[in-house]
């Protein structure tokens, strides 16, 4: 049954049923502008299929995990947003895939033991998979079993209630008794939780607890040469440095090899110990694509697309964003996993999948690299900007960087919310002047 609906009125062709699988960047920025559209080419329906009731931020999450970002303020619901917008929220885990009959197997009700408890099927016309990505542990023994992970919101709450546990047990124990942490994958993710956490125990001292700082020990392990490997070297030189101003340990070049309860053992040999160890490192889709009735993957379980975003094999089913594997014309390699990726091509079905609809053809897509930026916490903040008319780009730091790394996630709230963003503003204005910086629950 659905939650809410939408979609064509006032016509008695049955409209087109157009099938969204997951609302995150990519997903709930396309139900919305589908939804919205006024022009329609063909009468249609947009349904948005996701486990969870709503959605924060995926390149926020870092900010939930730390306990700086409070995800009742900035959660987006989806049944508020569907009954908004005029499409139909159905809540439901992706299970399964009949090309044939057009229709999807959702797990709509899972038990404690994950299993599913109520199936449902929805029939489509058009389906589009936005399912996001999460770590790759590349198979490294006891990672699973003793590594935290902050792929979702619920991952990143469940670290923040660990790491204050950890942190209550320190203070409880011997004075100079310290809490190590480790966190694997020098990539964004990676960075900015490390420069989160230090930041969160500074505001933890203006709460009674100064100090805290200087007991806990993190620890950013890379694989690669550099942290930030996707990101211009100047960036990756620029943040290496503050992350050794705030006392965070980088190592690079030294995989991790296996991990346990007490640590990590890194592949030259050398021993991390640690109480919290997050995973960070790695990008892959959700291995239930390999399950979808013979549509083609790649070996980080990505849909293979053409350069209309059509599966490789039925032109009736688009990916979007993380889980789609897209190499540009002239590349080498698929394109990045990043939010940035996502609401591009995003933005290019919903102007085109319409005028698909009626019979027209779709242009290819084209990404456009605008940079890329990193912050840490409050710290600093780097990044590398895209040529945009006259302006050059190039790197940029301090103060004009960070402004530009938060107009990101502003530009994301004018998506979802349109005119109802000044009134948001102002709530979080708010809520900062009300409320703890940091979350003390």
């Amino acid at each position: 049954m659905a939650v809410s609906q939408g979609g064509a009125r006032g016509t008695a062709v049955e409209p087109h049923r157009i099938v969204v699988v997951g609302g995150g960047a990519a997903g709930l920025d396309l139900s919305i502008r589908l939804a919205s559209r006024r022009r329609r080419p063909v009468p249609y329906s947009v349904t948005l299929v996701d486990r969870s009731g709503s959605y924060v931020w995926k390149p926020r999450l870092h900010e939930v995990a730390a306990g700086t970002l409070d995800t009742a303020q900035e959660q987006v619901s989806y049944l508020a947003h569907a009954r908004r917008h005029g499409f139909t929220y159905w809540p439901g885990l992706l299970r399964g895939l009949d090309r044939a009959r057009r229709r999807l197997t959702l797990g709509t009700l899972q038990g404690p033991d994950g299993e599913d408890t109520v199936t449902t099927r929805l029939t489509y016309d058009t389906l589009v998979f936005a399912v996001g990505s999460h770590a790759d542990d590349f198979g490294t023994p006891g990672a699973q079993e003793h590594c935290r992970f902050i792929d979702s919101r619920d991952q990143a709450e469940a670290f923040t209630v660990a790491m204050r546990e950890e942190i209550i047990r320190t203070l409880a124990d011997r004075p100079d008794k310290s809490l190590s942490i480790a966190i694997v994958g020098a990539g964004a993710t990676g960075t900015e939780l490390a420069g989160e956490i230090n930041h969160a125990l500074d505001l933890a001292a203006g709460y009674g607890l100064p100090g805290l700082r200087q007991r806990i020990h993190i620890t950013l392990i890379e694989a690669a040469p550099r942290i930030l490997p996707a990101l211009p070297e100047r960036v990756s030189a620029a943040a290496a440095r503050v992350l050794g101003e705030i006392r965070v340990e980088v190592l690079t070049g030294d995989p991790v090899a296996s991990v346990d309860a007490g640590g990590l053992t890194l592949k030259s040999g050398r021993r991390i110990d640690a109480a919290l160890r997050v995973w960070a490192a790695g990008i892959r889709a959700p291995s239930v694509l390999r399950q979808m009735d013979g549509l083609e993957v790649d070996r980080a379980d990505r849909l293979v697309v053409r350069p209309t975003l059509q599966t490789s094999r039925d032109p009736a089913i688009f990916a979007l964003g993380d889980c789609s594997s897209l190499v540009p014309e002239g590349g080498q390699r698929p394109l990045a996993a990043t939010a940035q990726v996502a609401h591009q091509e995003a933005r290019h079905l919903a102007a085109h999948l319409p005028d698909f609809l009626a019979g027209r053809e779709s242009p290819p897509f084209r990404y456009k690299e605008r940079g890329s930026l990193v912050s840490l916490g409050g710290y600093d903040a780097f990044g590398s900007l895209g040529r945009l008319g006259v302006l050059p780009g190039g790197f940029i730091e301090g103060r004009f960087a960070q402004f530009s790394y938060n107009m990101l996630y502003r530009q994301y709230q004018y998506v979802v919310h349109g005119r109802r963003v000044p009134l948001i503003w102002a709530s979080e204005l708010l809520q900062r002047l009300a409320k703890p910086r940091l979350r003390l629950d």
